[in-house]
C-alpha cells in the first residue's frame, strides 16, 4: 500500500447501546416484531436484540446504561439516535412496523420516494425510534439518490 492510500475502516461487529425503563416489557415487545437474542450477552439488565449477523442493540436498563458514560441520559420523549434497519421488502417494512404498533409501539412516520425507497418509523416502548426501510439500490442509483 502507498504511503498516500487510505485504509476503509470496517467492524467486525456494532453495538449500538439504548437505554430502557424494564427490559422484560422491551424482550416481550421485540420478541412479538419476532427479534432475537443473543442469550449469551444478556442478563437481568441488558439484552442484546439481534439485528444481524453481528449487529446488536443493547437494550440497557436506565441506571445500568448510565454506567457508560458521565453525561445525563436522554429520557423517554428526547431522542439522541434513530436506528434504521433495512427490509427485504415493502411488504416485510409494514409487517414489522404494523407488529411494532399492536405490541404498544407509536408509529412516527411513513415515507415514500418513487418506486425505489419505501421506510415507516415506530417508537418502542421507552421511545426509540426505529426505521424500518426498503430500497431497490439499483433502481435508487438510477434516481441518483447517491449522487
Amino acid at each position: 500500500m502507498s504511503e498516500h492510500a487510505v485504509r476503509t475502516r470496517v467492524h467486525q461487529m456494532i453495538f449500538v447501546n439504548l437505554p430502557v425503563a424494564d427490559p422484560q416489557r422491551s424482550r416481550e415487545f421485540f420478541t412479538s416484531l419476532s427479534y432475537g437474542f443473543n442469550e449469551e450477552m444478556c442478563n437481568e439488565g441488558a439484552l442484546a436484540l439481534e439485528l444481524g449477523p453481528n449487529h446488536y442493540a443493547m437494550l440497557l436498563q436506565t441506571d445500568f446504561f448510565g454506567q457508560f458514560h458521565d453525561e445525563q441520559v436522554a429520557g423517554p420523549g428526547q431522542h439522541e439516535v434513530l436506528t434504521c434497519v433495512s427490509a427485504e421488502s415493502r411488504r416485510e417494512v409494514d409487517d414489522v412496523v404494523d407488529r411494532a404498533t399492536a405490541a404498544g409501539g407509536r408509529e412516527v412516520r411513513t415515507e415514500e420516494q418513487g418506486d425505489f425507497m419505501y421506510g415507516r418509523s415506530y417508537a418502542d416502548l421507552d421511545g426509540h425510534i426505529w426505521e424500518i426501510m426498503w430500497m431497490d439500490v439499483d433502481k435508487a442509483r438510477s434516481a441518483g439518490v447517491f449522487g
